[in-house]
């Protein structure tokens, strides 16, 4: 039996590579309609903090993992003096807070956008002027865009920095931008790695739109993503599945934006193009197996569906099935909200362009109202 801290997406198809190589799978969460509690052995609908589910979870299980990177960092911690416990709650406590990742970076010797950290409001009155035009984000819970303020100057942050809560903050020079990537990594617990292929990420009002694979960068420019997240996963000593997310500047500098300590939604490609999945990698590394082969077997194309397509009741899947190129993926979400993902479809072919020109003619029948 395995532990899965979250119900959402991410562990629903952890669950689902789980069980196809034999395991079983006790899922941690709070919400009765979850889509990973729908498929795991067991649910139980506590929260995260819950000490007599911790020890339920902890008793049963052999090794527990997370989905996303706001469980509590405590839980893990206690759940890691009763079993096997990765990621380790110390490198996931990193990640959830935007003033420590970015010390982190730098740490490591990676280049991050310029900022400043804004903890009052003389902070951001006092801020550098070369930071703006800035974003103004909070520290920590911020998601999807979430949290986050677009400012021109000081007083706008000062302002923003109001509207947030007065709660910590980063104020990021806002960057010219070519393009962004990420790069999905696995590191065993014998330290050695392996990052699939690099993705081509577009947002869509903060949220990830598009994934294209491989990413329409330079080899160079790959390649040095791919090993700042493996030096990454080794200065944390991760033991998982990390996503580490950058800026490629217009000017081709390569920047550190953030990660998150688990598979990543633009890795859910993997399920349809590579040897070997995130989720299957995630068990993997959960359970102390040598890792999979990341090899790309094909151009792919990843759009998720959000819950616009749901507007006028539920799509007609057909606009996707009948692409034979197509992998349709659905998360068994209940309500379906603006934004809110409810699935994804990838598209594979024998080069990006023919699987991007596809999977766009299908998310326009999807999303008629929406313009590129």
């Amino acid at each position: 039996m395995l532990g899965m801290l979250g119900g959402g997406q991410l562990g629903r198809m952890f669950t689902l590579a789980a069980h196809s190589m034999g395991y079983r799978v006790t899922v941690l969460d709070p919400d009765p309609l979850s889509p990973a509690g729908a498929v795991a052995d067991v649910h139980l609908k506590a929260a995260y903090q819950d000490r007599e589910a911790l020890q339920q979870l902890a008793d049963s299980c052999v090794a527990v993992t997370t989905e996303f990177e706001n469980v509590p960092a405590d839980s893990l911690r206690w759940l890691s003096s009763h079993c096997t416990v990765r990621p380790a709650g110390d490198a996931v406590a990193v990640a959830q807070d935007r003033i420590r990742e970015k010390a982190f970076f730098r740490s490591c010797n990676l280049g991050v956008a310029p900022y400043a950290v804004i903890e009052c409001d003389s902070d951001a009155a006092k801020a550098p002027a070369n930071l703006f035009p800035g974003i103004l984000k909070r520290a920590r819970f911020g998601y999807d865009g979430k949290g986050q303020v677009r400012v021109a100057n000081a007083e706008e942050a000062r302002k923003a920095f109001k509207d947030l809560g007065n709660e910590s903050c980063v104020l990021e020079q806002r960057i010219a931008l070519k393009c962004e990537i990420s790069a999905v990594v696995a590191r065993g617990a014998d330290g050695i790695g392996r990052s699939f292929p690099v993705s081509e990420n577009r947002h869509r009002n903060g949220i990830l739109d598009i994934s294209i694979v491989p990413a329409r960068v330079a080899p160079e420019l790959a390649k040095k993503a791919e090993e700042w997240a493996l030096r990454t996963a080794d200065k944390l000593n991760y033991c998982g599945v990390l996503a580490v997310e950058f800026f490629v500047t217009e000017s081709g500098e390569l920047l550190v934006n953030e990660m998150a300590p688990r598979p990543h939604n633009s890795g859910h490609y993997t399920i349809d193009a590579c040897m070997t999945s995130q989720y299957e990698q995630q068990v993997r590394t959960l359970c102390g197996l040598p890792l999979g082969d990341t090899k790309l077997m094909s151009p792919v194309v990843m759009v998720n569906l959000l819950g616009d397509a749901w507007q006028q009741g539920t799509p007609s899947w057909d606009r996707v099935l009948n692409l034979p190129e197509a992998k349709l993926h659905l998360y068994g979400k209940h309500e379906a909200r603006d934004g809110r993902k409810m699935g994804h479809y990838t598209v594979l072919d024998h080069s990006v362009e023919a699987a991007l020109q596809k999977a766009l003619i299908t998310r326009a029948a999807l999303y008629p109202d929406w313009k590129d």
